[in-house]
Parts: C-alpha cells; structure tokens; sequence
C-alpha cells in the first residue's frame, strides 16, 4: 500500500502543490527520496529516522521506503517536507490509508531531531493556498499556528511535536483549531512631521509623493533633515487597504520575516532603507533559491536609498525596470520567479560641491563626472520629483509654534488618494492606483491642460530640455497638485509647481 500526505511547495511567493507518497516494498533497507529534491530535503532521511524514534514510534528499518514527491518536475526545496513526510511514514505503520484528516488537510514543518516542530516559512501563504483548494484546514508547527490563523474559511492546527500530529491523525482525543485572528488597528510611527521644525518645501514634496505614488530625490548637506523627512513619509502614507495587507504581509511569510515580529500582519506600509554597501542581489532579490529582495520587501512602502552615489550603478540600474512595471523576474536555470515590487523610491545625497555651498553650480566637473558615473540619466528620469533640502535656519530651529501633525496632513492625502482611486476604477488589477503609476495613454487622458496651461507647458520643455519621459512626469506631478486642491481642471498654477521640482539641472551630461 502507499500513503499519502497532501503538501505544497513555495516557489516566489506562489504555493505549488506537492503530494507526498510513501511506498514499502522488498529490497535493499533504506529510505529515497524522489522527485527532485534539494540537498535539504535529502538530508531529512536523517532528521525523521531519529525524529520518529524520539517520539516513541518503531522506524522500519528493514525496508526499502521510497517517498516520491509529485509532481516529479518541480524542484523541492526547504524542510517543510519533514512533517508530511513523517506522517506519510507512519499512517502506513498504523495502517491509515485513507480517511478526511489525510485527504482533507495540508501539512508542512521542519522536524528536529527529538520529533519537535519548528517553523517554517510561507506559513501564511501555505494557509491561502488550502483555502483556494477547498481543504478543511492546515497542520503546522504551533510557531506558526498565529500566523496561518488570519486566513478565514480554513481550520489551523498547531502543534509542538510528531507524536501529537500523530494522535491528531489517529484522532486519539479532542483538538482545537487555532482561533482566527483579525487584523490590528494601524500603528502609530514615532517619526512625524510635528517634529520637524522649518523644511516645508520638502514636507509639502512628501506630501505630494504620498498623495500620487511619486518617486522623491533630496539633495542637502549633512544634518539638514533628509533622513528623518524620509522617516516620516509613512506617517503621512494612505492607510493599507485589506488585500495590501494580505498581498504584504505574503512576502514577508516567504521571507520568514512575520515569525520574527510577534505573527501580526504587515497592517503598515514598509520602509526598508538598505545601505548603500549592499549587493545587486540584495536590492533585486534572488540566490540560488530565489527569495525577495529589498525592492519586494518595499512592496506597498517606501525603498529610501540614503547616500544614493555610494551605491554601486549596477544596484542601482536594477531599480529602472520594477519602477516601471512593479515588479521583478529573476531567471534561474530550474526556475523563474516574479516577485512584486511597486514601491516609492526615496532617495537623498550631498551636493556635489565641497566649497560650503549647498547648491549644484559651484560643483567641479570632476565631481559632476564621478556622481553621474553612479546615477545614470535614465534613473534620475524616472524621479519625479528632485528637490534642494537647504539647511534648517536657526530661527525654526529654536521656534517652540508647533508643527503641522502627520495625522492632518495624512487626511488631505487620503482625500487625494479617494479621488484617484474614482479615477482609475477598473484599471487597479493593472497597478493602476494613483497618479504615479499612470502610462502615457493614461496621462492624454487625464491630464488635459487648457490653452494657457499647455503654452505654458511647452515653452518650459523648450527651455529645460525636458525629455518626453520628463514631459509625462511633470503631467502626473501637476495632477496630483490638482487633485490635493481638489480640483477637476489642471491648472497653470499647477504646471508651475510641478515644474518646480522637477527642472533641476543636477548633471551637465
């Protein structure tokens, strides 16, 4: 007879069934793995032998054991194979063939030596995925039992070690599905615009940016208040809607990142603020496994990039595609995964100039040179808005007014975001949610300019230089001014603002 477990793979962030199947026959004792295991799931032959042992159960070491794990395609990685393939080992000792808690049920976890659970990533997309294939429920590690327990329509059972899995198929006493768990109230982030004193050019950037999903450059000398501008952008950020919740906190599941902060779901967008030390892999994702990068963990959030020409180009010239598109394709040679990555990209720098001044003009050619080697034209295209963070005077430094709070200016972007939403019903699927994320189609549509708003506009390319890429960002940035004033026609008061902070000229070539 053969048993079987029902299992799944994670490949990405997508969740892949797998059928474990254990088969006993005459021959050479020992147990095979099948079915295109990694060196992980090879090496679990030695973790469930001494596993099953400790939990009080006979291993048969007399028999040949082949587990195949089907489909025989995929790649199988990771331990989470341990539980099921326990489990598969010992239903047929006890002669459990059949019956709803092995057909009904998906089981995943990583066994110790001493026959303990531990946990495994994914736990949150495991649980989705048995709820899209109409399974009763899910067997986990109890580390990951909270996690899995956001999904509703599903039963999720945790438990600590095999022997209690295995009472749990034999049905030998009562168990209790995990209590489903609702999402947390937003919380409140320590950084906020009230304790920035002075800066309200920058601040009404920010405000902006957040408004219309805009990509932000902060150019200012040390200690002017980059950093912490960037900081409290997501004070001031829309609040998550549930399925960017769910689409969130996914990643991080994968990422093994959920464990680590108490099971409670991403209810936050995520600011992720790499250093600039860090490898093309670590910005885009990948490894012989591929897993997410820093750009998918800033899916939903804020990627802020401090000390932008410290960063290698190569790292940065990853950022160009996902910007456009909001996500990313890593190709392996047995694999190809997409990960989601449409994220604000917040960045700050020094000026060039070494001479005290904190404008661009008294920068050298060399310096201009060496910094354009690191940040390409293309990518700074790609910004829509670039801006000087001059110093902060010492009279607002020592003013006791206060400060505007995040809260209030979070509430004129939430009723930005209102009207963008209305405006782009029907093409969200599409990633189109805000007026950052528009194409060029789009923009024609939504952003047309009056006469003197168009003359305006053109005689301002003229003199700038602006390239076409520049040409639409201006638009959108001006449909976002448009839409925080609440109003339906882009005006050319707008177009001047927008213009304001994009037409910089950062590099001469």
């Amino acid at each position: 007879m053969i048993s079987r477990i029902r299992s799944a793979a994670i490949c990405g962030i997508e969740v892949i069934p797998v059928d474990v199947e254990a088969g006993f026959s005459r021959g050479i004792p020992g147990m095979t793995i099948v079915g295109l295991p990694d060196n992980a799931v090879r090496e679990s032959r030695e973790r469930i032998r001494f596993a099953v042992r400790h939990a009080g159960y006979e291993f048969p070491a007399a028999t040949k054991i082949v587990i195949n794990l089907s489909p025989a395609d995929l790649r199988k990685e990771g331990s989470a194979f341990d539980l099921p393939i326990a489990a598969a080992l010992l239903a047929h000792q006890f002669r459990i063939h059949a019956g709803p808690r092995l057909s009904d049920f998906l089981y995943a976890g990583e066994l110790d030596l001493d026959g303990c659970l531990k946990p495994v990533r994914g736990a949150l997309n495991l649980a989705m995925f048995a709820r899209r294939s109409r399974l009763k429920g899910i067997v986990l590690p109890a580390a990951n039992a909270a996690e899995a327990a956001y999904v509703e329509g599903i039963e999720v059972y945790g438990f600590n070690d095999l022997r209690t899995v295995m009472a749990f198929l034999l049905n030998h006493g009562e168990f209790f599905p995990e209590a489903p768990r609702a999402f947390a109230a937003r919380p409140e982030t320590a950084a906020d615009f009230k304790h920035i004193r002075g800066q309200y050019t920058a601040k009404r950037v920010l405000e902006i940016a957040a408004a219309g999903f805009h990509n932000v450059l902060m150019v200012g000398p040390p200690g002017s208040g980059k950093s912490l501008l960037a900081k409290s952008l997501p004070s001031i950020l829309p609040d998550m809607t549930h399925e960017e919740i769910l689409e969130t906190s996914l990643i991080y599941s994968v990422a093994g990142m959920l464990n680590n902060r108490g099971n409670e779901m991403k209810n936050q967008r995520p600011f992720r603020s790499p250093h600039h030390t860090i490898s093309d892999i670590g910005i885009s994702g990948g490894g012989k496994s591929p897993v997410p990068g820093e750009i998918t963990l800033a899916h939903n959030g804020v990627l802020f990039l401090d000390e932008l020409p410290l960063f290698r180009r190569s790292a940065l010239e990853v950022l160009r595609q996902p910007m456009e598109d909001g996500c990313i394709t890593i190709s392996r040679a047995l694999t190809s995964v997409t990960f989601p990555a449409r994220f604000m990209l917040v960045a700050a720098m020094n000026p060039l100039s070494e001479s005290g001044r904190d404008d661009w003009a008294s920068a050298s050619g060399t310096q201009r040179y060496s910094c354009s080697r690191r940040i390409s034209r293309p990518l700074l295209d790609r910004i829509d808005l670039q801006i000087e963070v001059p110093r902060v005077p010492l009279q607002d430094i020592a003013s006791t007014r206060p400060a505007e709070a995040s809260s209030r200016v979070r509430e004129r972007v939430n009723r930005a975001r209102k009207i963008q939403l209305e405006r782009f019903h029907g093409q969200i699927e599409a990633g189109v949610f805000a007026n950052g994320r528009m194409g060029n189609p789009l923009v024609r549509r939504h952003c047309e300019l009056n006469a003197e708003s168009a003359r305006f506009l053109h005689t301002a390319v003229e003199r700038f230089g602006l390239s076409a890429r520049g040409y639409f960002r201006v638009l959108r940035t001006a449909r976002t001014i448009a839409d925080l004033e609440n109003s339906t026609q882009i005006q050319t008061v707008h177009i001047q603002e927008a213009l304001q902070y994009r037409c910089r000229r950062f590099f001469d070539g």
